[in-house]
């Protein structure tokens, strides 16, 4: 069935439209034929309307349904919340989250983390949803405001006799002065009441305030703006908030930037007995009163990402970072989160020996943190296969790195030279002597490849150790996207402010046989608005009482 949307006042509107686009008047009239007219988009039509609609039609109904967006932020809400329940993997600092929640939360917790719910808004499911919202906000939107704006720049001055009387105010009474008079007047009056004015003969359209009926699309755009600002987070080098270890006396590559951090010194100072509060006294605790470090930050500025050049770095900043008193440069915040006094292999400069004939092939350096991939000892070859700064095994016996920290370092190697097979042997390598022996070094090597009957690396000197005395734990912050976070919810603001403290007044007017014929509208604040056009009538010489404004759907 195809609708008929002509006018009788010889327009052609398109379909969806439910008041004539240039005479106001009704299309479709029902019994109910003085009810108060929907002027929420002046009757426009909208794409959601269309007849007949094609798949990309369906997809837009879809979106444009506020309905839908509901759900959708209902839906949003809800995993929102289950990211709740226990922490999230990115709150936490070298843990291995498959252990973590079954060894803190039970057999919950192990279900929690199975069903992905411990990087819940990292998630592809959490992430769409929020795509799906962004969408609807845009599609929303557009269907409405575009034709909108379409009815209000294009409003007729002259409108329907059934426009007018179908408003919520409506005044219908006689004038004694000439109509074109009466409406000149009129317009120099509401004019000092701050509205625009047009005027069509003895027909008359004013209006003021129109900016806030913008006020729910710019909200809109704000939190489109937030929205994808919240999802840009995720992109490499635009978010960063993750903890890092910084030896003393050690230059430290800050990941996904281009920064490196040196821990010049790290100084730690403790209460006094008697500067200890009374909770604290007596019980042999020993609290910190003062760490800090020592930083410099550099800023690479050539062969960042080439492992084989040495990267050109220049300094950019000095700072003593204090708990609070962070290092910031360039939207990069160093904060002091914590430290180890713990002593750590820095360096340790093992010997390849035959343990048959005791023959020694030479000695090199083995750097646990940035260590050579191939090494010449002799007529043998080591070459750097992986290595794991926390030694442990997983439960499929399967070497791991429980942190980055140097608590248990191993290394292995693929050793290629005289009398092995031309591929090499493995060997992994422990520069502990207490790691050796808790992980059982020789019965591993045995396993890949039976090079202990023949070759080993040791350390043969305390003097062949260097050791980290102290260790800084920096919480490094990267939030490039958060001003576009704070720019959309500025946006937001500005958007309620249109909404909340302006409203949008018309009032339209026609002089027929000397009977005037007064429709108002207005987007709230109706009292406000009947006590303006009451105000106006009267000083217009129109004697009416304020309350018989009130259309309450019995006019004809």
């Amino acid at each position: 069935m195809i609708e008929n949307t002509k006018c009788e006042c010889g327009h052609q509107n398109p379909v969806g439209t439910v008041l004539c686009e240039a005479c106001g008047k009704p299309l479709f009239e029902l019994d109910e034929s003085s009810e108060v007219l929907e002027m929420r988009y002046d009757g426009a039509a909208r794409r959601s309307q269309r007849a007949n609609p094609n798949v990309i039609d369906r997809i837009w109904n879809f979106f444009s349904s506020v309905k839908v967006a509901i759900y959708l932020i209902i839906l949003t809400l809800i995993g929102a919340s289950l990211g709740t329940i226990f922490q999230q993997e990115s709150n936490f600092v070298q843990v291995d989250a498959s252990k973590y929640y079954k060894d803190n939360y039970g057999t919950i917790g192990d279900i929690y983390y199975k069903l992905g719910l411990s990087h819940t808004y990292e998630s592809w499911w959490f992430i769409t949803l929020l795509v799906m919202i962004g969408a609807s906000l845009i599609i929303c939107s557009l269907d409405r405001v575009l034709p909108l704006y379409k009815a209000l720049s294009k409003q007729k001055i002259r409108k329907h006799k059934q426009f007018l009387t179908r408003q919520k105010l409506v005044y219908q009474g006689p004038i004694a002065e000439d109509p074109l008079v009466w409406v000149q007047q009129s317009s120099i009056l509401l004019k000092k009441k701050g509205y625009r004015v047009h005027i069509d003969g003895d027909a008359l359209l004013a209006e003021k305030q129109r900016f806030s009926r913008w006020g729910p699309y710019v909200i809109h755009i704000g939190l489109i703006i937030f929205l994808l600002a919240v999802l840009f987070r995720g992109l490499p080098g635009l978010h960063l908030d993750k903890h890092y270890w910084f030896p003393e006396g050690e230059i430290t590559r800050i990941p996904d930037t281009s920064f490196y951090l040196k821990n010049e010194k790290f100084t730690v100072e403790y209460y006094s007995e008697d500067e200890m509060s009374a909770d604290f006294r007596g019980t042999g605790k020993v609290v910190p009163k003062l760490f800090e470090t020592k930083a410099v930050l550099y800023q690479c500025t050539a062969d960042c990402d080439d492992p084989s050049k040495t990267p050109v770095l220049k300094e950019v900043k000095r700072h003593a970072i204090q708990v609070n008193k962070p290092l910031s440069y360039k939207g990069l915040s160093a904060y002091q989160f914590d430290f180890d006094l713990t002593p750590k292999l820095r360096s340790v400069q093992p010997v390849l020996v035959n343990k048959q004939t005791g023959e020694q092939f030479g000695k090199f350096k083995l750097d646990m943190t940035n260590p050579q991939r191939e090494f010449k000892l002799g007529p043998y070859t080591l070459e750097l296969v992986n290595k794991y700064m926390d030694f442990s095994l997983n439960d499929q016996g399967q070497p791991i790195s429980k942190s980055a920290s140097p608590n248990a370092p191993a290394f292995l190697f693929t050793i290629k030279g005289p009398d092995l097979p031309t591929e090499g042997s493995q060997y992994i390598y422990f520069p502990k002597q207490i790691d050796k022996e808790r992980f059982q070094q020789d019965a591993i090597n045995e396993k890949l490849g039976g090079l202990q009957n023949k070759l080993e690396l040791d350390v043969l000197a305390m003097e062949d150790v260097d050791f980290i005395s102290s260790s800084s734990f920096l919480n490094i912050r990267v939030d490039r996207a958060m001003p576009f976070v704070w720019l959309g919810l500025g946006i937001v603001m500005l958007g309620l402010i249109l909404g909340f403290y302006w409203q949008h007044r018309r009032i339209w007017l026609r002089v027929d046989d000397q009977v005037l014929t007064l429709g108002g509208h207005t987007t709230k604040n109706w009292f406000g608005m009947r006590r303006e056009v009451s105000a106006f009538l009267q000083v217009m010489g129109v004697e009416v009482d304020e309350k018989s404004l009130d259309n309450g759907g019995n006019r004809p």
